[in-house]
């Protein structure tokens, strides 16, 4: 029994140490309040992860540290950066591989598949951010300082995943009723599911020929909203959808007051075009086979319905 060092318990962090708990490894819990999921084999701490010293303690022979912490996200350009020196530094003190669960904000503005063969070519505050991140941190790995490697995934699906779908549209659809969103609403999108986002954590931290690289989530073929939002509406049984194209001037109008809705301004590319995530090597190396989107969509409805449980 190892013992595993999870930052975050949002979806990806929770869905982490409960699978890694399930499996009977010793799993240590860490977020500001010292909340997170309830199981036996979940030691829950309170500590700011940003605090190098205080991290490198509870992180202290671990085999591995998770990084699944999600700052706000108007606030990532000021508390990213502390928190991704502390991790590394946190790896460099205690040995233990640094895995971190990233997205693909770094890429910019594409128009093919996304590999993870693609440069770093932020168009956004907030992708300049993530590819900083995993810069510093690809350097310390290849400095000798540390080991490390970075899980990237799409907008997701699950238990308490929060997207512009999950929402601004999921809780519509299921009640019957008419969403809009700022968005091509044919383009096709991928959607990652936590709970394969957390087998690839896993996966990756154990193997020591997955390291010093960005590895992509296991994700199912790519759909579009209007089809995402048909199809959680045909599982529940739902009237059938109705979505419509919200226009940009009334995100922008919303972002005057509401600041998770002004970031989405800047990525808005996303959802304006296809954005299709290419997984085809993590399910190679791993033999991960992406969750099939309807049980993706039935967690994310039952956490919607039940978040209590989570």
């Amino acid at each position: 029994m190892s013992l595993h060092v999870i930052v975050g318990a949002g979806p990806v962090g929770t869905a982490t140490a409960r699978l890694l708990a399930d499996k009977g490894e010793q799993v240590r819990l860490l977020t500001r309040s010292g909340g997170g999921p309830e199981h036996p084999g979940i030691e829950r701490r309170a500590t700011d992860a940003s605090d190098a010293d205080a991290l490198a303690r509870h992180t202290e022979g671990a085999l591995a540290l998770y990084c699944c912490a999600g700052p706000a996200y108007h606030r990532w350009p000021t508390d990213w950066p502390p928190l991704g020196a502390a991790l590394v530094r946190a790896a460099e003190l205690s040995g233990a591989v640094l895995v971190t669960t990233g997205n693909l904000y770094g890429y910019g503005q594409v128009d093919t598949p996304m590999t993870e063969q693609l440069p770093q070519r932020p168009n956004s505050v907030k992708g300049q951010v993530r590819a900083t991140l995993w810069a510093d941190a690809l350097a310390a790995h290849q400095a000798g300082r540390i080991r490390t490697a970075e899980v990237r995934g799409s907008d997701y699906l699950g238990a308490g995943a929060m997207s512009p779908f999950s929402a601004m549209v999921l809780p519509k659809v299921l009640a019957g009723r008419r969403a809009s969103m700022p968005a091509d609403l044919d383009a096709p999108h991928s959607w990652t599911y936590v709970g394969d986002v957390a087998r690839t954590l896993t996966a990756v931290a154990t193997d020591k020929n997955a390291w010093g690289r960005p590895w992509h989530v296991p994700t199912a073929p790519a759909m579009s909203i209007r089809a995402l939002a048909t199809r959680a509406a045909e599982l529940v049984e739902a009237p059938s959808a109705r979505v419509t194209r919200m226009p940009t001037f009334l995100l922008r109008f919303a972002g005057l007051i509401n600041p998770a809705a002004r970031e989405m301004l800047e990525i808005q590319y996303q959802l304006q075009q296809p954005f299709i995530l290419d997984s085809t090597a993590a399910t190679a190396a791993f033999g991960i086979e992406p969750t099939p989107t309807d049980d993706a969509l039935r967690d994310t409805i039952n956490g919607l319905r039940t978040p209590a449980a989570r």
